[in-house]
């Protein structure tokens, strides 16, 4: 359905709330009927039909909890469950907010919203509610896309969809292969420099003698193998998005020049003395945890507080409930189409592989594997021995250590180098190991390998 055609019931205490929903869809939508009084919600869902019910978190009372909008929630759900619903929260109410999804929101918005956030919010719940199999919990950078349904990244996707429109310098905080660069180019593409450029550099692998010339340009002449003008990394950026991964890494003589750029909003190239202003948002990255960052001796604070104004924390996939299957089939998809396979599914031993793994290398690694199955099974079906994980993030697990005296653990890791060394062919794994194919088989499967 389109929004044009939808009727839609807003349900909140706060006058001046109606007034300004009122005026926003007044021409975008068929119908829009308000109320300020809750207990009159199911009366009027009986009387009329709609196709959007928008629904505050809070009503004024002794105590704001929130659970007055969970408790007309419930109702509305109970009675109509139709109807999707979509939550109106403030931003300090996040941890609510996706409680709500829980129970049947189809949605939330955060006062103060974006107008044309609030139009693509209705927009999309009008096409969910057309095509239930549309729906997904995702947000999407430029051709990338961020899946998710667990409560850990709603909330992520929830801060990102506040933080995105306004120009505040973002740290991007979480462990290698979580997905932070594809977080910053999201903030990108929901920010108002969504047409100008976005320049990632990852500084941590600059050199000190690189480090100014990439970031700031250099004039001809300026040391040996300056052979022509350059500009700076910086002023390539100029008007849209500067993404620095790894700042963490970076040295306090590199910090320093950073920050007088950050203070004074200008650059100046080696060789030059010209000062050349420019117009940057800034997302910085790292996998350290804050508190090792804010040491003095290796980072900065009045920098962290420069790059700081929004911090986001990317969670692990092993915090991420219910994810693991759902980015797995996505990865899936992907690569079967990639290397031209016919259409694979998961056997259901493969799916609970996949769950009880621990995922030290995060999103990067469930990927790597699903992309290395894809590639080496000849059937449609893939089962837990086409999932082989890499040694190289599992080495460091103390579950997986093979410096233990236990011989079933040394005989299971002996045989997941072995599988790893040739790539997953069972034959070469076998033949090394000095066993026949089905003896491996049965191991792997004592193993759960």
């Amino acid at each position: 359905m389109k929004l044009n055609q939808a009727n839609i019931l807003i349900v909140d205490d706060d006058k001046d709330v109606l007034t300004a929903v009122r005026l926003l869809l007044k021409n975008s939508v068929r119908q829009i009927a308000t109320e300020s009084r809750p207990d009159n919600l199911m009366r009027l869902l009986s009387q009329q039909s709609f196709d959007v019910l928008m629904l505050d978190m809070n009503f004024r009372g002794a105590i704001n909890t929130g659970n007055e909008g969970i408790y007309w929630l419930r109702e509305v759900k109970s009675k109509y469950p139709q109807i999707p619903v979509v939550m109106i929260t403030a931003y300090a109410d996040i941890d609510l907010a996706v409680k709500s999804l829980k129970e049947g929101a189809a949605d939330f918005v955060v006062k103060p919203w974006q107008n044309d956030a609030l139009l693509h919010t209705l927009s999309e719940v009008l096409q969910e509610k057309k095509d239930p199999k549309s729906k997904h919990k995702n947000i999407s950078g430029d051709d990338d896309v961020i899946i998710g349904e667990s409560e850990s990244m709603q909330a992520l996707f929830l801060q990102l969809e506040k933080a995105a429109p306004s120009d505040a310098n973002i740290l991007l905080l979480g462990e290698n292969g979580t997905g932070k660069d594809l977080i910053a180019k999201a903030i990108h593409k929901k920010s108002a420099r969504k047409n100008n450029p976005f320049i990632k550099v990852d500084v941590g692998a600059l050199t000190e003698t690189l480090f100014e010339s990439e970031l700031f340009g250099h004039k001809k002449g300026a040391f040996t193998d300056a052979k022509d003008d350059r500009v700076g990394l910086i002023k390539a950026a100029n008007g849209g998005t500067l993404f620095l991964d790894e700042i963490g890494n970076i040295s306090l003589h590199q910090q320093a020049k950073l920050l007088t750029v950050l203070q004074n909003r200008e650059i100046m190239r080696l060789g030059s003395n010209i000062p050349i202003p420019v117009d940057i948002r800034l997302i910085s990255a790292t996998n350290l945890p804050l508190s090792e960052l804010a040491n003095e001796q290796k980072f900065r604070k009045d920098l962290i507080y420069r790059i700081n104004t929004v911090e986001l924390n990317i969670p692990p996939l092993r915090k991420r409930d219910g994810d693991v299957l759902l980015l797995a089939e996505h990865f899936l998809q992907f690569y079967e189409k990639k290397y031209m396979k016919p259409t694979m599914r998961f056997s259901e031993k493969a799916k609970e592989k996949l769950v009880g793994y621990h995922y030290l290398g995060n999103v990067r690694e469930l990927q790597y594997a699903i992309e290395r199955a894809v590639i080496m099974s000849d059937e449609s079906i893939l089962k837990p021995e086409d999932i082989i994980f890499s040694l190289i993030e599992g080495v460091s697990d103390k579950k997986t250590m093979t410096d233990s005296y236990n011989l079933e653990e040394i005989e299971k890791q002996t045989i997941l180098h072995a599988l790893e060394k040739h790539n997953g062919n069972i034959s070469k794994a076998a033949h090394e190991l000095g066993l026949t194919r089905a003896a491996l088989y049965r191991r792997m499967s004592k193993y759960d390998i």
